[in-house]
């Protein structure tokens, strides 16, 4: 990708959409790829949101899954600057 922070925008997708994009960011991702910001909203629930912790706390590629600057997004934290 060759981005340190890549966005991914999940609005109005399924969880099966969601992971399979969130999937193919995690495969893109390269060394100089750091964060990948999820904006999933918070206005029709957390079902995404849950999801994305849920699935991706464990994931091999993710260091770690944080909340981002609004309710919105949550970030995957490949690894630190």
């Amino acid at each position: 990708m060759g981005s340190p922070i890549v966005s991914v925008d999940l609005h109005g997708m399924f969880r099966e959409d969601a992971v399979k994009a969130i999937d193919r960011a995690l495969k893109a991702a390269d060394d100089s790829t750091y964060q990948i910001k999820l904006i999933h909203g918070y206005n029709r629930g957390t079902s995404l949101k849950n999801m994305i912790m849920d699935e991706y706390r464990y994931h091999p590629k993710v260091l770690r899954v944080v909340p981002g600057d609004n309710l919105g997004i949550t970030v995957l934290v490949l690894r630190e600057l």
